[in-house]
């Protein structure tokens, strides 16, 4: 479809009300489950007025079917997000009629039936609502919006709405809500008044100049107290180059500590903002707690931010979360967040394998070992060993391993530990590690291998402050103690320290898996099997399941079923058929070329 140029918009119409649109134009959003990823968050728990899980909409329908929306613009080319959030939103009578008639205005405007859906959201202080509009029109050819009517012409129309249903807005009402501004510590209307003046030259203030002359004047006050303004003389004032970016960004802060705050109250805690701690997309810290909340970092993207009430007593933010990492994952889980990796790379351990105890590698004897290898991802020994020498060489650069001469190696003893580290430090992304699906209540009297066993035992320094969530997990700890105790699996000496069974948590494991198990023989009519070190499988991964020890996968073939650890490598194999040999209490999946790119 061609675009349709509307031109002539315009909002300086005395008494218009206000309204904010927010748009953004996605491209070929069917692609990687983004466009999933986004509606299922809009609709995610506490939007709706009464707190609950938001409701999606349609031009006709109060409960719109998001799957069948998604399957209509699974081919599109692209994709339409709008927030619009009129700002006397709260006395307006239908937040929905309203998003209806302003469709079906747009859809006037653009000579075409649009197919979109929406949710209203009242979990901030100013309700809004978020509109997706598909990407074709009604003859099924690409929907093209031109840029002037995205960027103006949809916000005329709102206001033109809004205005129709409460009336033109009031000089009172207008002075209210500027009054109101002053003390903000985000952009403001105001502060674009401000900018306009002091566009050419400095805001001279000096003299009578209008009714909102006091305003500005306190204003400019505030921003002179943020550090964002400064008189060169009396009434003479300067903006620092910034203003508008660093006032943004403290919206956005507020924004988050608001959700923050909110999160802690459900929870029955009291917010202590000076325990609140804010990290970056790119954080190379990791973070260890249990989710309290989440919700979109940009509410016109994908990326998940998550308030995490850590084990260290502090409340932390963590933005920049991939949603297919949460995928499953409730609130109350225990989860680690920090740089996306999972641990040595199996390419890292073959490459300490060759090398054995001397500590070297070299290529002419790992070339001679994969020639007799049974299952050479691939099947080609020769470009096999390159990839491991490609590794290596990318390790060399980076002094994680030294290179003796050509084809040979020196492979130091904490190889592992240093190569995880150096793909640690090159990180892009964050990953989601779930910890324990299980609450604390839940794990005190489980019979796995739960997180809080994994803390008793663990001879390491620990990273739990007896503050804040940390304290909850102290007590836990106690009393799960306490639960072992009593089942044997652990005793006080003469000198009252605590003993564990030897293979405490191996042993739990296995408890659990046997119970579950044999549950489910039942109910799915095939034998469950228990897995040796060195024994393959092979069958259709058939599920996810999660249980106090941890995340496994059931593959099933004909005859029987097992319960191996989760790996994310399978995330989007789940229906397909996979194999893989069980290792040191983990599973060496066999996905082709993949294991041999060090997957």
């Amino acid at each position: 479809m061609r675009a349709r140029h509307i031109a002539g918009w315009s909002h300086a119409k005395s008494g218009s009300r206000r309204v904010i649109v927010k748009s953004r134009m996605i491209r070929t959003p069917g692609r990687d489950g983004r466009a999933r990823a986004h509606l299922t968050y809009i609709q995610r728990d506490g939007t709706s007025r009464d707190g609950q899980r938001g409701q999606l909409y349609g031009p006709e329908t109060n409960r719109a079917d998001g799957d069948a929306f998604l399957e209509r613009g699974q081919d599109d080319r692209h994709q339409f997000r709008f927030i619009v959030s009129p700002e006397d939103a709260e006395q307006m009578q239908d937040l929905t009629a309203f998003t209806r008639d302003l469709m079906t205005q747009m859809g006037a405007d653009l000579g075409t039936k649009l197919d979109w859906v929406a949710v209203n959201h009242f979990n901030t202080g100013h309700p809004h609502v978020h509109i997706v509009i598909h990407g074709h029109d009604d003859h099924g050819e690409d929907l093209v919006i031109a840029s002037d009517y995205i960027t103006q012409g949809v916000r005329e129309r709102a206001t033109e709405l809004v205005t129709l249903e409460l009336g033109p807005e009031t000089a009172l009402e207008q002075r209210r809500k500027l009054e109101n501004m002053v003390g903000q510590d985000r952009f403001t209307r105001i502060d674009r008044q401000l900018l306009a003046l002091a566009e050419d030259s400095p805001i001279d203030m000096r003299g009578d100049q209008g009714s909102d002359h006091v305003l500005r004047q306190r204003r400019l006050a505030k921003l002179e107290g943020m550090g964002l303004a400064s008189q060169a003389e009396p009434g003479v004032w300067t903006l620092v180059q910034e203003t508008e970016k660093t006032l943004r960004e403290l919206g956005k802060r507020g924004d988050i500590i608001r959700a923050m705050n909110r999160a802690m109250h459900e929870r029955g805690r009291a917010p202590d903002p000076a325990l609140f701690v804010f990290h970056a997309p790119v954080s190379r810290e990791t973070v260890e707690g249990r989710i309290l909340d989440r919700h979109l970092s940009d509410e016109l993207g994908e990326q998940i931010g998550l308030v995490i009430d850590g084990v260290d007593g502090r409340t932390h933010h963590v933005a920049g979360i991939d949603p297919s990492a949460l995928e499953g994952v409730r609130n109350g889980s225990i989860i680690a967040v920090g740089p996306e990796v999972s641990g040595p790379r199996p390419a890292d351990r073959e490459i300490m394998s060759v090398a054995g105890n001397g500590g070297v590698y070299r290529s002419d004897a790992h070339l001679a070992r994969a020639r007799t290898m049974a299952r050479l991802p691939g099947g080609d020994a020769e470009a096999y060993v390159a990839s491991h020498v490609r590794r290596l060489e990318a390790l060399r650069r980076a002094g994680v391993v030294e290179r003796i001469e050509e084809g040979r190696w020196q492979i130091a003893g904490d190889y592992l530990e240093r190569a995880t580290a150096y793909d640690t430090s090159r990180a892009k992304q964050l990953s989601v590690r779930v910890l324990s699906s299980f609450d604390l209540d839940a794990q005190i009297t489980a019979d796995g291998a739960t997180w809080l066993d994994r803390g008793l035992v663990s001879r390491g320094n620990s990273n739990v402050v007896d503050a804040g969530f940390g304290h909850e997990v102290t007590i836990a700890r106690q009393r799960r103690q306490n639960v072992l105790i009593g089942r044997g699996d652990a005793w006080s000496d003469e000198h009252g320290q605590v003993r564990y069974r030897k293979g405490l948590l191996a042993t739990l494991e296995r408890r659990e898996l046997d119970r579950v198990g044999g549950e489910m023989e039942t109910a799915r009519g095939t034998s469950y099997r228990t897995m040796a070190d060195g024994e393959r499988v092979r069958g259709t991964l058939k599920e996810k399941v999660r249980l106090a020890s941890g995340t496994y996968a059931l593959v099933e073939n004909a005859q029987e079923f097992v319960l191996v650890p989760w790996k994310p490598v399978i995330e989007k194999r789940l229906g397909q058929e996979i194999a893989g040999v069980m290792r040191a209490g983990t599973i060496d999946w066999q996905l082709g070329r993949e294991r041999g790119l060090g997957v």
